[in-house]
């Protein structure tokens, strides 16, 4: 088969990169993709996400197969919904189901509806009524732009003043543009996230293993959110039971839940979840591959991709089987000032892999003949090892020696587990 992704970042070339590993698939081309995914054979077009019409007429001139589409914004615009009304297949929501992302408002009315355990919230469409809120209610308490805000519209406040700060970065500086027009404000949760994501068609849905990602950009947890410095799975403190007390409360029903409401789910749903002392609650939805997430499980899959993609597409049972022995650790490289003033043009290193090893490139360009940061995620080193130690110890063995001038990371990521 022949597949093109949409996407430009490290997910799309996890995605890419496992679609070429399976037999089924023989071709990938990601649009626009960025120039490290070619170092894996993967083809690149220069063209935007947003323009659906040059997409459809790519797919067709060049017999692709179907299309994944991988990030949120085009999801949101109805790509999915072009690409059908073209008779193209493509795996990801359309326009009616994404909005379970799009919208923290429509995610948490839904939940509500269908006694789905999440955080209590109340959402505002003006400062005063929400800075009212917050200082009747007290801290910690938790502050998102309802919209689509790249990871970065969350806001964990542990005291009042940095909860109404947020709220004047919305409604007065307008950060988040259209995107923050109405705030959702949560009650604060206390426990370990992790993320739970599945592949869904309807009310069927088969789960993927778990992973934890490191949304903070420094170590200890420090710093402002970011889109995720580091990711690894599985999460051993958190326990079987509590896993499937998540797929039966919250995934399984919230299938079922779109599916009566009108807007199936079709694609990949993320569940953004957090073990509390009364069982798994959801933090948010994504109508896609989480990232870094994708980055850590995609290693872990055993069988072809493509073809259980295709089963999906065309009705049938999938087949998904993933590594149980091993632990994939993965830490973000980012330019400077990530995630607010990001530092651009930093060379980036040649990191040395191998067989238990992948870097996957996100925000990178050429430069003559090498490759330089052009965004704040400039990629991610994967290592698969017998443990957390001994990932640990090989993924920073290896960033540790390269040369970063111009960049950071994260030391710290997987200690959660070890320190439960």
């Amino acid at each position: 088969m022949k597949v093109l992704v949409i996407g430009s970042g490290a997910r799309e070339h996890a995605i890419a990169y496992t679609l070429l590993r399976g037999e089924s698939v023989e071709e990938v081309t990601v649009a626009p993709g960025n120039p490290g995914m070619e170092l894996d054979g993967i083809r690149t077009l220069s063209l935007n996400p947003s323009n659906q019409a040059a997409l459809i007429d790519f797919v067709r001139n060049n017999d692709y197969d179907w299309v994944f589409v991988g990030p949120e914004v085009p999801l949101i615009e109805g790509i999915v919904d072009a690409f059908h009304e073209a008779g193209i297949p493509a795996f990801g929501p359309n326009k009616a189901a994404a909005q379970i992302e799009g919208s923290k408002d429509f995610a948490k009315r839904l939940m509500e509806r269908h006694g789905i355990p999440t955080a209590s919230y109340q959402t505002f469409e003006d400062l005063d009524s929400a800075t009212a809120y917050v200082h009747e209610h007290g801290a910690p308490i938790v502050v998102k732009a309802d919209g689509l805000a790249a990871g970065k519209g969350v806001t964990v406040a542990m005291d009042e003043g940095t909860a109404v700060s947020a709220l004047e970065d919305i409604f007065v500086d307008h950060r988040f543009g259209a995107a923050g027009a109405r705030v959702v404000i949560e009650d604060f949760l206390e426990g370990q996230e992790f993320s739970l994501m599945s592949f869904v068609s309807g009310t069927k849905f088969w789960p993927m293993p778990i992973s934890q990602d490191h949304k903070r950009a420094y170590d200890g947890d420090k710093g402002p959110n970011t889109g995720g410095m580091g990711a690894y799975s599985p999460v051993p403190q958190i326990g079987q039971d509590v896993i499937d007390t998540a797929i039966e409360t919250i995934v399984k029903p919230t299938v079922e839940a779109m599916a009566a409401e009108g807007t199936p789910f079709t694609g990949i749903l993320y569940a953004g979840l957090i073990a509390t002392a009364d069982g798994p609650k959801v933090i948010e939805f994504n109508a896609r591959f989480g990232d870094p997430e994708t980055e850590v499980i995609l290693p872990r899959l055993t069988s072809d991709l493509g073809a259980g993609i295709q089963a999906i597409l065309d009705g049938d049972e999938p087949e998904f089987s993933w590594e149980s022995d091993t632990t994939t650790l993965g830490v973000v490289l980012a330019a400077d000032g990530y995630p607010t003033n990001v530092v651009k043009g930093a060379k980036v290193p040649v990191l040395p892999t191998d067989a238990d090893s992948h870097v996957f490139y996100a925000g990178v360009k050429k430069d003559g003949d090498d490759l330089v940061a052009s965004s704040g995620r400039v990629l991610l080193l994967e290592v698969s090892a017998a443990d957390i130690p001994a990932a640990q110890q090989k993924v920073y063995g290896i960033l540790d020696a390269a040369d970063t001038t111009g960049m950071f990371y994260r030391h710290d990521i997987g200690a959660k587990a070890l320190n439960a």
